[in-house]
């Protein structure tokens, strides 16, 4: 049985957007069309191996938010039997993307996706809806920020997942109270207004709360 591995890996653009890397296929089947990264397994590789593997051939990153999504049964008459998912959340500003021609890897806003490859849109689905989840419980959008960053920054994260606008007090109060975030003392000027508060995650790795 042919297994393969798909990796979701989303990240918040410069403009705000929830956006999911693709990459153009430059071969049949669906030649010209935009799909998640992925590929066979290597000789003697892990699932999470390959996953990894992908997620820093695409992005130039590892060190980030990766977990096993769901296991599909051949999406959409693709090479695999089964096809094991993941998703990932990377901060934009580290990413480095491959420069090729062929197999273009491109951001693509979640909200406004081009037609895609064997039923990518069912992956990509499943991973907001998860991703939206966790919000709830965990400190998941460590991954998507610098190591201090405002609070503003944060919001502003959580919106773009959340697709909606949020108060201002209720979220600050919200994150600091649930203590996966803490001040560092420092704080940063931005314009006219008075210096912003600067904050870090108490923990960068997965946690619940």
């Amino acid at each position: 049985m042919a297994a393969a591995v798909v990796v979701v890996i989303f990240t918040i653009t410069p403009d705000g957007q929830l956006s999911v890397l693709l990459i153009e296929r430059a071969a049949a089947p669906e030649q010209g069309r935009w799909a998640l990264p992925g590929g066979a397994l290597l000789d003697g590789e892990s699932l999470d191996g390959a996953a990894v593997r992908k997620l820093r051939d695409e992005t130039g990153v590892a060190d980030v938010y990766l977990e096993q999504l769901f296991t599909f049964d051949r999406l959409g008459g693709g090479l695999a039997d089964v096809v094991v998912t993941y998703f990932a959340l990377v901060d934009h500003a580290r990413t480095r993307l491959r420069p090729d021609l062929e197999w273009r890897p491109q951001w693509h806003a979640v909200r406004g996706l081009p037609p895609v490859a064997f039923e990518n849109e069912r992956v990509v689905e499943y991973a907001e809806r998860r991703l939206r989840n966790k919000l709830e419980y965990t400190n998941v959008v460590y991954s998507l920020l610098p190591s201090r960053f405002t609070l503003t920054e944060m919001q502003r994260v959580y919106e773009a997942i959340l697709g909606e606008e949020m108060d201002k007090r209720n979220f600050r109060r919200r994150v600091v109270g649930l203590g996966i975030v803490r001040e560092t003392g420092a704080t940063r000027k931005q314009g006219a207004h008075r210096p912003a508060m600067l904050y870090e995650f108490s923990v960068r790795e997965p946690m619940s709360v």
